[in-house]
């Protein structure tokens, strides 16, 4: 009967292993978006602690070329994709050349719950939107930058979630993203790409001025710019900015503490602490009760 133990021992530990894969290699990214954002919902209260972000190095390898980037745009709208705590919008924010606005776009509420606290002094300039990086509620070529950090190869299908960054993004406007490359990426087939691949990737879309450079040991950041006469700049009404996810209808104006669709008759609910949750719609009555109208 030793074989029958032995059998027993070599499944749980495949099934130990694939655990281990799937849960922290991976982090649920094979078992969809809403495993992702849970696993994030988890780790949301040490996520600062466990990353370990150095501002220092934040201030100068993301906002303060971003900044310098989008000086000559008119009050620049930024997006960006897996905001999380708002690690991009504090960087951006925290630069005195910068005089736009950031939107923050996450599918992990706790997360963006924890983007508020952190980024409190910035809620002026920052709107936060709970909300799939798959079905990006903006109308097409609406952002003077689009941002997507160590966020990329967690989404159900990375070059969906790619062409729909540059599908926002304006003519001459400035794209920002992340692409994994560190020993785990051999464990993530489809969602990370050798250099030379995402290189040809990324010029497979309109896109030009295409950069990629080592960052943080586990990843490739790359620069690129939109093809197309530059044509940004101006910060619209944020009801002439949303777009529904669910029919495409925009405007969506504010009734009854919610952004209204005519189109589809969803409402997306303003919660109390400012976060707009596109990823949990309400009928147009249920608003106005949570409202309380």
């Amino acid at each position: 009967m030793w074989w029958v133990y032995l059998l027993i021992g070599l499944i749980a530990v495949a099934l130990a292993l694939l655990a281990y894969w799937q849960f922290v290699i991976a982090e649920g990214a094979y078992l969809g978006a809403r495993i992702v954002a849970l696993l994030y919902d988890w780790a949301a209260p040490a996520y600062e602690r466990i990353k370990r972000f150095d501002n220092e190095d934040e201030q100068w390898f993301l906002g303060l070329p971003l900044a310098r980037a989008l000086e000559p745009v008119a009050n620049p709208l930024v997006l960006d994709v897996g905001t999380g705590t708002g690690r991009l919008p504090r960087a951006l924010l925290f630069q005195p050349a910068f005089g736009g606005r950031v939107i923050g776009v996450d599918l992990s509420r706790r997360m963006l719950a924890r983007a508020v606290e952190m980024t409190r002094p910035y809620a002026e300039k920052l709107t936060l939107i709970w909300q799939d990086a798959q079905a990006l509620p903006f109308p097409d070529e609406t952002f003077d930058a689009v941002t997507c950090l160590e966020m990329l190869e967690f989404t159900p299908n990375p070059r969906a979630v790619l062409e729909e960054l540059v599908r926002v993004l304006r003519p001459g406007g400035v794209l920002l993203l992340t692409n994994r490359v560190g020993p785990d990426a051999r464990w993530l087939p489809g969602k990370a790409w050798p250099r030379d691949e995402f290189m040809a990737l990324l010029q497979s879309l309109p896109l030009e001025s295409i950069r990629i450079r080592s960052w943080q040991i586990d990843y490739n950041l790359a620069w690129a710019i939109k093809s197309g006469p530059p044509r940004g700049g101006g910060v619209r009404p944020l009801p002439h900015i949303l777009r529904c996810p669910f029919c495409g209808h925009s405007p969506l104006p504010v009734e009854g503490g919610a952004y209204a669709c005519a189109g589809c008759g969803r409402a997306y609910p303003i919660a109390r602490d400012g976060v707009i949750e596109m990823a949990r719609p309400v009928q147009r009555t249920q608003a106005q009760t949570a409202s309380g109208e």
